[in-house]
């Protein structure tokens, strides 16, 4: 086992909650059936990846959610922790440390659920960078970042600072840790799905039968 907790930062896939910008294209429950799919597809990732712990931090109502009880029968096979702190800054610092609480390891690998095309190999690749290093980045081609590790949880806190979900978020978090004295790796750069144009570039590199793969198998990119 790799001495890494991953730890899955998630949103439960309430219709008219989930994917705002994806849902004005395709509709609230589609857009929510699609984050639900991606969001299975992490955590099966991550279940079968040979890491010493698996944590979720959870937020919203799962009750209300698309796949609500797959969802529940597939979180079965992680801690789950709930998101605390006023904004998405907060909540991520805090699930490292939550994660970090609940696993008793101070080594946390955090991806969200925008990247469903994310392997078990890949999160065993980033596990291994992150072994001997200060803190592993990954960035998302919309400036964001899809992946971060940290050798001491409390290294995240410095997410507190960064403005979260904007063009250059993940030059930010890229600062921020450089600016604490954080050696960091780079990992690779990944496409995630805020919108309907992201679909497309994530499904090529899905794997065929995967839920997302079948979730959006007849949404086209707009102008396609």
């Amino acid at each position: 086992m790799i001495p890494v907790v991953a730890l899955v930062v998630a949103k439960a896939p309430v219709p008219g909650l989930a994917k705002t910008r994806l849902a004005a294209s395709i509709g609230d429950r589609a857009a929510a059936d699609i984050a639900a799919a991606a969001l299975l597809d992490t955590l099966d990732a991550v279940a079968i990846a040979p890491v010493q712990a698996r944590v979720v931090a959870m937020t919203g109502d799962l009750d209300a959610a698309s796949a609500s009880e797959e969802i529940r029968t597939r979180l079965e096979a992680f801690t789950v922790v709930p998101q605390r702190g006023d904004t998405f800054a907060d909540r991520l610092a805090n699930a490292h440390i939550d994660a970090a609480v609940a696993a008793g390891n101070r080594t946390v690998l955090q991806i969200g659920m925008d990247t469903p095309q994310v392997s078990a190999e890949m999160i065993v690749e980033c596990a291994h960078e992150l072994v001997g290093a200060g803190a592993v980045l990954g960035l998302a081609d919309d400036g964001g970042w899809w992946v971060l590790g940290v050798s001491d949880a409390a290294m995240a806190d410095c997410l507190r600072t960064v403005p979260m979900s904007q063009l250059d978020t993940g030059a930010l978090t890229l600062a921020a840790l450089y600016g604490k004295g954080i050696d960091v790796t780079r990992v690779a750069e990944l496409a995630d799905v805020d919108t309907i144009d992201d679909i497309d570039a994530v499904r090529r590199v899905c794997a065929a039968d995967s839920r997302f793969a079948r979730a959006t198998a007849a949404v086209r990119a707009v102008g396609a």
